[in-house]
């Protein structure tokens, strides 16, 4: 079962639809069957020089010496310095199989598990099965991820770090905008602490185009081309403790004005350092809700825009008759940026009635496993129906109609 939120749109107005997902990852790898045997494979040296590899990782040359070629020299280069410059430790590689053959007579594809973990930033470390084509009878590498659903940013290439309080930045391709990205990024953090305290740190990622953000999540085609900015577990694991980052779309959040590249970013933070990913139970209404009210506190506009679509859509249709279903969060939707504004006037609504700290305690409360009719009463004196009747009247009086 795959764990999905989804972040705020407010399409032709302010933000643009941002996609928290996860999916399925079984504690064990199972490796799969070779697709065809190679006469060439020598799972021994192969094994050997995967070893060297990790061993290597410190030593970008030494490691660029294990590649054929000139490309494949270059890619276990950077490899070797994104491993430095990210500061990633419980790096292991392990050869796990044969998958197949490859172009050359001496060469063959094979598969390797790889773990790693970003040190100051992950409680844990993530893994993945990476395919790896072996040449020279094993003793070089030829290529890595090749027709891999999901690939790690840090094995794709060259990448770009910075580092600011309380996050990492990690920018592949050229990054000339790395420097706007921290800027936002440290600006998400410090919008957090108000409310949230330190929390867990933050990892943003930005791959170079929709096709790598794609394979950093192991997601279909099509999946995240309309959003900003995914909030995800590294690995697809929903296990505990497991590494989630901020993953951005660049294809959508470059084309975003500043205001909602900045509601976006924090927006994703929210999720972040709460570790709103890993959570199953917590209603969307309340995930979403409270990462928009953390985000949009600050903002210096007024709720006619902020929250024009679901005006609209009350003035149009009348009021909802109850919170926002969690079946209404399909990422596929066109109504999502109502949706989202109507689940940011329920977290106003719950700040307005309680104050803000009642909303952070009732957030937190929630997102540990409360139930949801007992948090509304220990924060709110509230039950789901008083919630929803004062959330109608608060849409009403927005929308200027009758209740």
């Amino acid at each position: 079962m795959t764990h999905r939120v989804l972040s705020p749109v407010l399409a032709g107005a302010l933000l643009v639809a941002a996609l928290l997902a996860g999916g399925c990852s079984g504690d064990e790898y199972v490796a799969p069957p070779p697709v065809e045997r190679s006469d060439v494979a020598d799972p021994a040296v192969a094994a050997a020089t995967v070893a060297a590899l990790q061993d290597d990782l410190d030593d970008p040359t030494a490691a660029g010496e294990l590649g054929t070629d000139g490309p494949a020299a270059d890619l276990l280069t950077a490899i070797a310095r994104n491993v430095a410059a990210m500061r990633l430790t419980d790096v292991t590689l392990a050869y796990v199989t044969e998958t197949g053959t490859t172009a050359g007579d001496d060469a063959w594809d094979g598969l390797v598990a790889v773990t790693w973990r970003v040190a100051g930033f992950d409680r844990a470390s993530a893994r993945a099965e990476v395919p790896v084509s072996f040449a020279d009878g094993g003793r070089t590498i030829a290529a890595i991820g090749a027709d891999a659903k999901r690939l790690p940013l840090w094995l794709t290439g060259p990448v770009v770090v910075r580092r600011v309080p309380g996050a990492l930045v990690v920018v592949a391709g050229e990054a000339t905008d790395i420097e706007l990205l921290a800027r936002r990024t440290r600006r998400a953090v410090a919008a957090t602490r108000p409310l949230l305290g330190r929390g867990d740190g933050l990892v943003v990622e930005v791959p170079a185009d929709s096709q790598q953000l794609r394979r950093a999540l192991g997601a279909d085609r099509g999946a995240y081309d309309a959003i900003a900015a995914v909030t995800a577990p590294v690995d697809g694991s929903t296990a505990p403790r497991s590494p989630v980052h901020v993953f951005i779309n660049r294809s959508v959040y470059d084309g975003l004005d500043p205001v909602a590249a900045q509601v976006v970013m924090t927006h994703e933070a929210v999720h972040a350092v709460t570790g709103a990913a890993l959570v199953r139970g917590a209603p969307l209404w309340l995930v979403e809700g409270f990462a928009d009210y953390v985000a949009l506190r600050d903002v210096a506009l007024p709720v006619a825009r902020t929250a024009a679509q679901v005006i609209r859509q009350v003035r149009r249709d009348g009021l909802p008759d109850a919170l926002p279903a969690d079946s209404d969060f399909d990422p596929g939707a066109s109504h999502l940026g109502t949706l989202y504004e109507a689940a940011w006037q329920v977290a106003v609504t719950l700040a307005e009635h309680g104050g803000e700290d009642a909303l952070v305690a009732f957030y937190r409360d929630v997102l540990d496993g409360t139930a949801l009719d007992a948090a509304l009463r220990r924060h709110f004196a509230w039950s789901e129906a008083d919630l929803t009747a004062a959330w109608r009247s608060r849409l009403a009086a927005l929308a200027g109609v009758p209740e």
